[in-house]
């Protein structure tokens, strides 16, 4: 098991800060990693597989965040094109945000930006996110320190394609509003990048709950 580093200095141990921060930015990467995957994006298990100790004889204890950026193309929809870049522990400025803007390489062809954040972003610089061309989400380093959907009394999630959709719609005569809701800020929902009017099938198992399936819309 990987542990931060600890030093001795008169007598009392404490965490070292740098090993600390550099823990954070390795599993809030792998996190992102595991949901690009769950996403259906082509994530080399290598990557996802990576040690701690690896990633600081990568990276070092204090990762330059520009060489933790990475980007993805969806196993079946090679027209899918995200990229993921973190942020510094500064406030996330107007200015910062057209500085990535301008870093990003084939703006033309991408269709997702995934910003991992250290600190809040100010509402001019969310106005200017809102003008990119592509969709962009915004998650925050502390919750993406744990894969929330490896949990073990979490439901197994699956997202239905628009045909599926449409086949349990008509199955049960029902319209698209009469299904359960599944609000899209939703940890769940922003996890697996789900747009209003998707629907999940969700799998319930176990003692107390039983096997039992429920379906919901995003809204």
């Amino acid at each position: 098991m990987e542990v931060d580093a600890v030093q001795v200095q008169g007598g009392s141990c404490y965490v070292d800060e740098e090993s600390r921060e550099c823990k954070r930015y390795y599993l809030s990467r792998r996190t992102v990693l595991e949901m690009l995957r769950d996403r259906g994006f082509a994530i080399p298990s290598s990557e996802i597989d990576l040690s701690l100790s690896n990633f600081r004889s990568i990276h070092g204890q204090t990762p330059d965040i520009d060489r933790l950026r990475f980007s993805a193309t969806h196993t079946l929809d090679t027209s899918k094109r995200i990229l993921v870049v973190f942020c510094g522990p500064d406030v996330v400025k107007i200015n910062d945000v057209r500085s990535i803007f301008l870093q990003i390489a084939n703006r033309n062809t991408l269709t997702g930006l995934i910003l991992i954040l250290q600190n809040h972003v100010t509402s001019q610089a969310l106005k200017a996110i809102n003008l990119f061309s592509f969709k962009v989400e915004l998650f925050q380093i502390p919750d993406l320190l744990v894969n929330i959907t490896k949990h073990v009394l979490k439901p197994k999630l699956v997202v239905l394609t628009e045909e599926e959709k449409l086949e349990l719609l008509e199955k049960y005569s029902l319209k698209e509003n009469q299904l359960p809701r599944m609000l899209q800020n939703d940890t769940t929902a922003r996890y697996y990048g789900l747009e209003r009017g998707q629907v999940v099938k969700i799998t319930y198992s176990g003692e107390i709950t039983q096997l039992h399936v429920t379906y919901r819309c995003v809204w």
